[in-house]
């Protein structure tokens, strides 16, 4: 993806066990929301979205999956988290 802005998206624990990768990268489209990232990885990995609940943009955590994604923005997916 040279000479492309791209999205870098990271998964961790259970979510990148059922995708079969920690980091995926994304072309980005201008005008592209976070849940229009998030509708076309969940179309492709449903086995893996079905379990995501918290998600964070550029070290943040997002709740409003309406806000613009810039480029060269970092996602995270992630499941809960259960303590031992």
């Amino acid at each position: 993806m040279r000479g492309e802005e791209v999205i870098k998206v990271l998964f961790f624990g259970p979510v990148a066990e059922r995708i079969g990768n920690g980091v995926l990268q994304i072309a980005h489209r201008p005008g592209m929301r976070l849940q229009d990232l998030r509708d076309g990885l969940a179309a492709q990995y449903p086995q893996a979205f079905e379990i995501v609940c918290f998600t964070a943009m550029n070290g943040e955590s997002v709740r409003d999956m309406s806000i613009p994604l810039p480029d060269s923005s970092e996602v995270a997916f992630m499941a809960r988290f259960s303590g031992g």
